[in-house]
């Protein structure tokens, strides 16, 4: 077979039989196709009949791939998505997890919309990432990416921080709030739509700014464009711990006086779907949206 994929990289969802089940189908199926297979370690040491010599950590498969399928849910890709980007692979998902907005393929018959999708009929979509650091006293103290959202909050549940948040500089407001969600558009139908933020379709370059139950009535979500830099400045009064967190699964951890910067990352994920998607009608899917009336 002709394909722009010949090294085909394999991540999965540790200790989950299902995503177990798929995993060693793929692998049974790409080695038919006479795809040279990859599986990330984690999973792989768990499975029957996959050679070790076949496994590899995330980051050495990252550099191997041509395209990586992870099977799992939306935070499984999300994972997986913070370190192959850097190493600008494509990327597709089998869904096993619940909503499943980032992973297209149907678990229980993914072999004719992938090997459509080896022949090179596909769809290629190009995601942003935040790049999230944190300051102290003018010094970088720590920094990480997210595909979905950078989140500032306390560490304690319905505890309300106090921050100034600029835009290129430019004073925008002062807040009291539990905290303050900042999303790409990939992120928009995630944490920051359940805070009433908008949606943002995937081509937009544009950021969300979504107040966390803010102390005044006026605050409202804020859309700004994504090439614009977004900087938050902790008040002295804050006294809880404070964090921000990527993805829900990196944080790092911020005091009272640091800043916090927030920017469009140069690396961009690289996200495959088959021929047949269509972003709409995912929406219309996960979020239960009306049929057409004629």
């Amino acid at each position: 077979m002709t394909t722009p994929f010949k090294t085909i990289g394999l991540i999965g969802k540790p200790n989950h039989e299902g995503a177990a089940l798929t995993l060693h189908r793929l692998y049974t199926f790409l080695q038919a196709l006479g795809c040279e297979v990859f599986v990330e370690e984690r999973v792989g040491v768990n499975l029957e009949a996959i050679p070790t010599s076949s496994l590899l950590d995330l980051v050495s498969l990252g550099q191997r791939v041509d395209l990586a399928i992870v099977v799992g849910g939306d935070g499984n890709m999300l994972g997986a998505a913070r370190v192959l980007a850097r190493f600008n692979v494509a990327v597709i998902g089998v869904n096993r997890g619940n909503l499943g907005f980032l992973t297209d393929l149907n678990p229980e018959g993914f072999e004719a919309s992938l090997e459509q999708v080896l022949r090179g009929e596909y769809i290629e979509e190009s995601r942003f990432l935040l790049e999230v650091e944190v300051y102290r006293h003018e010094e970088l103290k720590s920094a990480n990416a997210a595909v979905n959202e950078a989140v500032l909050h306390a560490d304690k549940v319905a505890h309300m921080i106090a921050f100034e948040a600029f835009i290129n500089d430019d004073f925008v407001f002062s807040q009291r709030s539990d905290g303050l969600i900042v999303c790409t558009p990939t992120g928009s139908t995630a944490y920051s739509l359940s805070g009433g933020g908008p949606i943002l379709t995937p081509e937009l370059n544009a950021m969300a700014l979504v107040p966390m139950f803010p102390h005044t009535l006026s605050s409202r979500p804020l859309v700004v464009d994504a090439d614009r830099t977004i900087r938050l400045k902790l008040s002295l009064e804050n006294t809880d711990s404070l964090q921000v967190s990527c993805d829900s699964h990196v944080v790092l951890a911020v005091l009272p006086g640091d800043e916090v910067v927030i920017r469009k990352a140069e690396r961009k994920l690289r996200l495959i779907h088959p021929k047949s998607y269509s972003y709409y009608n995912v929406l219309r899917q996960k979020l239960n949206w009306g049929s057409q009336l004629f």
